[in-house]
């Protein structure tokens, strides 16, 4: 049995064929990322609506075939034997790739290991250097289209207040990007000895005959066990962490055992923090999770009121790990020459962003706020 011992005291992309264009894109390329329809021979694409591949032409969908043994979901990784887990930042800002449908030579993020050629709109997977870098395990698809998303939108900044009435009314998203980003998740049971103090509260009166608390503190030892299951870690220092954090959870449990097709029409990107910094992340969100849960723990146990001091040591048994992709549409929207993002869960359709502020509205509530913290100071302290 594996142990660390720490003490925690403390689509669809918006595919550019070209304006009225009825004839399908014809291509010659690898059949694993650019499918070609049996029908009319355009390129397919991966729709989230079907979880298919789906010809935008004639509209010919096609099942993702999964090969024969091969595992329906990603496979837990032994975190100790991970040949490796040192950060795989590559270096240079940009790449050249060859689309190897019509040869045009295109400038990606060297993070990106799959796109839409702009040229001939071939759906290409960048063949990245695979030396030192560990390929995905599997992805969680997109379920939620680019119709859906911006539907989810106009409901979304519909109901923000202090939105400018104007913003909302002019807020139109630019072109969707589908984006499969990069995650760690990590399993382990964990076995945490603790001590801390419970506190139970009692009401007391004065000689005036006016009730007080008191809190009378008693100290208290213990273990617990809890095993943590796909303990979620962004694998890229690219995005807003604010916006992308208030858009999960995820249901990881729903990947796939990664296959090409699942890439096509969309944009991928390779992880930029390793396996080691990532546990290192993944420890310190688990330890917070422990300590709250144990806290609750020794309320619970003890019929308490509060706890407060509470201390663990932990172990980190039988740890393992998945490299998967998780489905996010971005885009954004302009107001006063102001360019507001916002993301979109192509798995469940939570989304978050940033919105205009209109400061009228701001003053106007929090005057309301005091006017009604006024008029109840008066009827219930005054009057």
């Amino acid at each position: 049995m594996d142990e660390i011992e720490k003490n925690t005291d403390n689509k669809s992309t918006d595919n550019n064929y070209g304006d009225n264009i009825d004839e399908p894109t014809i291509v010659k390329t690898m059949k694993e990322t650019d499918k070609k329809c049996p029908q009319c021979g355009g390129v397919m694409d991966f729709d989230p609506g079907s979880g298919h591949l789906r010809c935008p032409y004639c509209e010919y969908e096609e099942e993702i075939k999964v090969k024969k043994d091969a595992p329906a979901t990603a496979e837990e990784l032994d975190f100790r034997s991970a040949e490796f887990t040192a950060n795989k930042d590559w270096g240079v800002a940009t790449k050249t790739i060859l689309c190897k449908a019509c040869g045009a030579e295109s400038i990606y993020d060297t993070m990106q290991t799959s796109a839409v050629c702009p040229f001939c709109g071939s759906n290409q997977v960048m063949e990245a250097n695979t030396e030192d870098t560990i390929a995905p395990g599997g992805v969680v698809p997109f379920q939620i289209t680019d119709k859906k998303a911006s539907e989810l939108f106009h409901i979304w900044i519909g109901r923000k207040w202090f939105c400018p009435k104007l913003a909302k009314e002019s807020a139109k998203p630019d072109r969707f990007n589908g984006i499969y980003l990069p995650y760690w998740t990590f399993d382990t049971q964990t076995f945490s000895t603790y001590t801390g103090q419970y506190g139970i509260d009692h009401t007391k009166k004065d000689k005036n005959g006016n009730s007080h608390t008191e809190t009378e503190w008693h100290n208290t030892t213990g273990t617990y066990n809890e095993f943590i299951d796909d303990e979620l870690v962004l694998a890229s220092t690219k995005h807003d962490m604010s916006i992308l954090r208030r858009i999960e959870p995820f249901d990881t449990a729903k990947n796939k055992a990664y296959t090409p097709e699942y890439l096509a029409g969309f944009v991928a990107e390779r992880y930029s923090t390793g396996l080691n910094d990532a546990w290192a992340f993944a420890t310190k969100s688990i330890n917070e999770k422990l300590k709250r849960h144990v806290s609750d723990k020794i309320v619970r146990d003890n019929h308490a009121d509060r706890s407060r001091n509470v201390s663990l040591n932990t172990r980190f048994n039988d740890i393992t790990y998945k490299y998967l992709l998780l489905p996010i549409w971005i885009s954004n929207f302009k107001y006063n020459d102001t360019v507001y993002q916002f993301m979109v869960n192509g798995q469940t359709g939570k989304i978050s962003g940033k919105t205009p502020v209109s400061k009228p509205k701001v003053i106007l509530t929090v005057v309301g706020i005091v006017l009604i913290i006024m008029l109840l100071y008066y009827l219930t302290v005054l009057k």
